[in-house]
């Protein structure tokens, strides 16, 4: 019998050893208290009068509270205050249980302010008077009202955009930096394939792009590439839908200094280097190819007119498709034919762009001509599917190459 007593004391300690608060992570202890001595008043003279009623452990008792929140793991700001003045500071991760003065060592207007904040999440605030009976407090944070779903940013020729697709109506503050620009997402959290899309995203305008969660808002920071040099770029905004995906869109138009008259000059004198053999014969091979190997409506939403600054290249692109094409004629994946010499066929052929047969392949050799070598599948990229991954449309590349190797 002894022995069974014993051997059940030791599952009770071991047990004990390893238990942890509601939420199954085992809660910080901090003291939080403030600067100076304790508080003394009348109350202390007439505090063992009192116990009678409140019971000793009221005054004289260990003064804890225990802090869990939903999400478990959210970061909790914990500020001491006195008569309006904080007195000491805290920031944890919870839980936390918080180690208070006695209450006969604190002041009736002692309070600790308890904020508690995760990404993707509102901040939720409470005060608690130190004299108070609460010993636990719970705080459920909600979500943010808005989420950044996809992220995309095209670029060619000293111009380019960045585009944010989020859930509801997007409000955005952008500030000038040292060499870029900062974008702060009002009440917005950012999705993984968002974050992912914005730590790989590159080009010669915006050499890189960042996020970080402040508080409820999403900070964007972007700082400029080569594109814009020590120039000033010119930025501009505009808001639409993406009624097939239920996403609203918010844009920003970014044309470098360099991308005026001199830009203009330099494409069209890349375009009339096209010639009929960069979109026929094998050529023709590895644009069906890369227009099978992605997506169509990824290819429908990056080539159709959106009012985008690179808008007049890619118009001016399916002109001179239809210039070296045989017939003068472009003809559609469907069989439908544009002439796109009639400026109504032109808008009709561009508004299809992603099913015209050669565009991809005299887009590909557009990029060649106007951009440096190691920013070319970067750029090519952008312009035809900017929200899909780099390494997919890496290999989505590679099978086109390889059905033209093959017709060669």
């Amino acid at each position: 019998m002894q022995r069974a007593t014993a051997g059940f004391a030791a599952w009770f300690v071991f047990l004990s050893l390893i238990a942890t608060p509601s939420g199954g992570a085992r809660a910080e202890t901090i003291e939080l208290l403030p600067d100076g001595g304790d508080y003394w008043s009348m109350r202390n003279v007439f505090a063992p009068l009192s116990s009678i009623f409140l019971g000793p452990g009221y005054w004289y008792g260990e003064r804890k509270l225990e802090v869990v929140t939903t999400p478990a793991d959210a970061i909790v700001d914990l500020f001491y205050v006195r008569g309006g003045f904080q007195k000491r500071f805290e920031q944890v991760d919870a839980p936390v249980t918080i180690l208070l003065p006695k209450r006969i060592d604190a002041n009736p207007r002692d309070v600790v302010i308890v904020r508690a904040f995760a990404e993707g999440y509102r901040i939720q605030e409470t005060t608690v008077k130190v004299k108070s009976r609460t010993d636990k407090l719970e705080l459920t944070l909600g979500v943010l009202p808005n989420a950044l779903e996809a992220v995309a940013h095209t670029y060619f020729a000293g111009r380019g955009s960045l585009t944010f697709f989020t859930k509801e109506a997007l409000t955005l503050r952008l500030q000038d930096r040292e060499g870029g620009f900062g974008a702060a997402l009002h009440e917005t959290a950012k999705s993984d394939a968002a974050a992912d899309s914005l730590a790989l995203m590159q080009s010669p305008l915006l050499a890189s792009v960042a996020a970080h969660q402040l508080g409820e808002d999403l900070l964007v920071q972007a700082k400029y590439g080569a594109a814009v040099g020590g120039g000033e770029p010119d930025v501009r905004s505009r808001q639409g839908q993406d009624p097939i995906r239920g996403l609203h869109v918010y844009t920003l138009d970014i044309v470098g200094p360099g991308a005026g008259t001199t830009g203009v000059n330099r494409a069209r004198t890349a375009l009339a280097r096209i010639g009929t053999g960069d979109v026929t014969g094998c050529a023709a091979r590895f644009d069906d190819a890369l227009r099978g190997a992605l997506d169509p409506s990824d290819l429908a939403r990056a080539l159709t007119p959106h009012g985008s600054f690179i808008d007049p290249y890619l118009r001016a692109a399916m002109r001179r498709l239809g210039e070296v094409s045989p017939g003068r004629i472009v003809r559609l994946t469907n069989g439908s034919r544009y002439d796109t010499r009639v400026p109504l066929q032109l808008a009709a052929a561009q508004n299809e762009a992603g099913s015209v047969r050669g565009y991809l392949a005299l887009l590909r050799r557009f990029v060649a001509l106007m951009e440096d070598a190691n920013q070319r599948t970067a750029v090519l990229r952008g312009v035809l599917a900017p929200e899909l991954a780099p390494e997919s449309f890496a290999d989505a590349l590679t099978t086109a190459k390889a059905a033209e190797r093959a017709c060669r």
